[in-house]
């Protein structure tokens, strides 16, 4: 009933994260970019994940949510938990709470239409982190963090 956004560059391991999640029976919303509305809820965006097979591969493969056994979500839902993290060999979980003033900053470092639509990626990311937990940190392989994401957003 909550979304788990997972705000950051390419290639800090946010599609192999998202796969685990899938596995671990989560609903698929969005890989790429998270459609926000004025209350702050997520909406469906629903496109192909790209698979990569290693950091420098430059043909990801195309992979639907179906593919990997999971269901496409329909409504909006309200964000449960931001995580700001990347992949770092041998990281353990051990993320920071961020405050709502962090948390609101380092959306806007990631949202792409911060710069033509500033007031209103302010006003929908006061309402994500009015709501939601953020946190900030590396992390280890993506099976030994999905299971913690999912516990904190419940």
């Amino acid at each position: 009933g909550k979304a788990i956004l997972l705000p950051g560059p390419t290639l800090t391991g946010k599609t192999t994260l998202v796969s685990e999640l899938l596995r671990l029976g989560a609903t698929y919303y969005s890989d790429e970019y998270a459609a926000l509305d004025a209350k702050g809820r997520v909406h469906p965006y629903a496109r192909a994940l790209s698979v990569r097979s290693g950091a420098a591969d430059p043909h990801p493969e195309r992979r639907t949510a179906e593919d990997l056994g999971a269901g496409v979500g329909r409504k909006p839902l309200p964000v449960g938990l931001v995580a700001f993290t990347h992949f770092k060999p041998g990281a353990r979980w051990h993320p920071r709470i961020l405050t709502p003033g962090q948390g609101v900053i380092s959306l806007l470092e990631n949202a792409v239409p911060a710069r033509r639509r500033p007031e209103a990626c302010l006003a929908a990311f006061r309402q994500v982190v009015a709501a939601a937990q953020v946190v900030r940190g590396a992390r280890g392989e993506a099976g030994e963090i999905a299971q913690a994401l999912l516990a904190r957003v419940e």
